[in-house]
């Protein structure tokens, strides 16, 4: 099992940046795929990136393509979110999200696949 918490989250204006943070306990975190989540008010919760165990593969919702990047340092046991561009729509809360994995080039889309969940981080974008 892995302990996720997340941080970095925050109000910004339209076109800032912020960087997100999930600080993993437990020491096989390096076997887990990391995928990061948000929901908005009034909306399901939506996929937003996925990165595999090794860091080498990443994936990301059309939304946010471009603007977002999704790194890992397994040393550190903390996957990282950097965020450019933000636009009001991307005002959510912000969860990162493990689960353990066999293939280093692994990723996952779906939430139901995730095992392991952060308490979330808000980011407000201003307009």
């Amino acid at each position: 099992q892995v302990q996720l918490v997340e941080s970095g989250g925050g109000l910004v204006q339209a076109g800032g940046s912020l960087r997100l943070s999930c600080a993993a306990s437990g020491r096989t975190f390096s076997s887990y795929v990391m995928g990061w989540f948000r929901q908005a008010p009034g909306k399901e919760r939506e996929f937003v990136a996925a990165i595999s165990w090794s860091g080498a593969n990443t994936y990301y919702a059309d939304s946010v393509k471009g603007r977002f990047t999704a790194a890992r340092d397994n040393a550190k046991n903390t996957v990282y979110l950097q965020m450019n561009s933000l636009k009001p729509e991307d005002t959510a809360v912000y969860y990162c999200a493990a689960k353990g994995s066999a293939y280093s080039g692994t990723y996952y889309l779906g939430s139901y696949e995730y095992t392991n969940w952060g308490q979330g981080t808000q980011v407000t974008v201003s307009s």
